[in-house]
């Protein structure tokens, strides 16, 4: 009994590597509608206020690329990790040698070095199911700031979870229909953990799935509570905005308003 235990506590503990190791081979496909040109162009100005400086950018939780690669035409130099080595070698598929690409748990994040800028974007926080584990993320990416970094990270808003993660979504592509399945509760509280499962199957015909079901789990975080990390971390917040699928900055945010949040950080002085 114990053996199985420990067994199901490591499963839990790689739930989104286990998940994106899935999801890897239509990613790009099911997030084609994430515009990356938009939602930097709206977020770099801010950045930019606020005194960035620089060029060089570590991108925690890379996924595929798609986050990072608007930067590159920008001159920036880029350093990006992701917990998925299948994501890592689709985005190495990419970019080749121009992006220095890394497998890493943003739990135990290596340090990578210096850098003007890091971000973890596309709701990858709310992968960490404990505030334990986001102190944990957020004092690795303190620890890879310069002394002038800024950090920028998004979480998902309590309305996500009331309404992506409690819904289905179908996507027929390429003689594939990828479907995501909400199972969280339209009325999830703050703090909670909602779920999802991604699949893949074919458009026609009987065959089996192509992508066997995946479980996606995510917590939400209130901003109190994001706010109390990034302290415990030795950051200071410097902007929280909301937004919705415009991604126009907007503030105060309000998370049952907005689908999320996105906070602006520097280390603390």
């Amino acid at each position: 009994m114990l053996v199985g235990v420990e067994m199901a506590g490591e499963k839990r503990g790689r739930d989104a590597e286990i998940a994106y190791e899935a999801i890897a081979p239509v990613y790009d496909d099911f997030t084609a509608h994430h515009d990356y040109e938009l939602w930097l162009g709206n977020l770099l100005p801010e950045l930019e206020r606020l005194g960035l400086r620089g060029n060089r950018l570590l991108d925690v939780a890379c996924g595929t690329g798609k986050s990072f690669i608007p930067m590159l035409s920008r001159g920036w130099e880029v350093t990006a990790s992701d917990i998925s080595p299948a994501m890592i070698e689709l985005a190495r598929a990419k970019v080749g040698d121009a992006v220095d690409l890394s497998v890493a748990d943003m739990r135990d994040l290596p340090d990578f070095g210096q850098f003007d800028l890091v971000w973890c974007l596309d709701d990858a926080i709310n992968y960490l199911l404990s505030v334990e584990e986001l102190e944990q993320a957020l004092s690795g990416m303190r620890r890879n700031l310069g002394p002038e970094g800024l950090l920028m990270f998004d979480v998902n808003a309590l309305q996500t979870y009331r309404t992506f993660f409690a819904e289905e979504v179908v996507v027929e592509r390429d003689g594939r229909r990828l479907v995501w399945k909400g199972r969280s509760n339209p009325e999830v509280g703050p703090g909670e953990i909602s779920e999802a499962s991604f699949e893949v199957w074919p458009q026609e015909g009987e065959a089996g799935p192509l992508i066997e079901p995946e479980m996606h789990r995510q917590r939400h975080f209130p901003e109190a509570e994001v706010l109390a990390a990034l302290e415990s971390a030795g950051l200071e917040a410097l902007e929280v905005f909301g937004h919705g699928e415009d991604a126009v900055l907007k503030q105060p945010f309000k998370d049952l308003v907005h689908h999320k949040a996105v906070y602006l950080s520097r280390p603390a002085r």
